[in-house]
């Protein structure tokens, strides 16, 4: 063996080629300060745990903002679109009552035009009209009406009562 170095010194080169850090003769002895430098120095996979769960404390309040604002922009949209739905479901059905009443008006329209069409083309027609509703006769002509029971109440009836 060539050249006897003492034990210290050679244990020193040797982690010194390995890039460790090597505690001087003062951090053995407790020098907090030198040993926390060392600590800071020293990449530990727990070295920035707290910053990392602060991070991701903070991306799940983003989140949960993110999802109440979008809550909170639909509702604006909803809102802005209920009033002129409902006044539209309203106006469906007025539309429709509107169109049931014109349904049943038809038929009525249908008879009063037949009416005032026989009225002016059909002499009979108009001649059984006069008769009937307004009371009127040729001349020479008699007129003999029956009039049902039913139609007048008995004066008895009432009298009794």
């Amino acid at each position: 063996m060539g050249i006897s170095r003492p034990p210290d010194e050679l244990n020193g080169k040797l982690l010194s080629a390995l890039s460790i850090p090597v505690p001087e003769p003062a951090e053995e002895l407790g020098d907090k300060a030198v040993y926390g430098a060392t600590l800071g120095q020293v990449d530990h996979p727990y070295g920035d745990f707290r910053a990392r769960r602060e991070a991701s404390v903070w991306q799940r309040l983003n989140r949960i903002l993110l999802v109440l604002l979008i809550i909170a922009i639909w509702l604006v949209i909803v809102s802005l679109f209920v009033p002129p739905y409902k006044k539209l479901m309203q106006s469906r059905a007025e539309i429709d009552n509107l169109q049931q009443k014109v349904n049943e008006q038809q038929p009525l329209l249908a008879r009063q035009t037949r009416e005032v069409n026989l009225v002016k083309t059909d002499v009979t027609y108009l001649e059984t009209i006069a008769r009937d509703r307004l009371d009127l006769m040729k001349q020479g002509e008699t007129i003999f009406r029956l009039e049902s029971a039913r139609a007048k109440p008995k004066p008895n009836d009432s009298a009794r009562r």
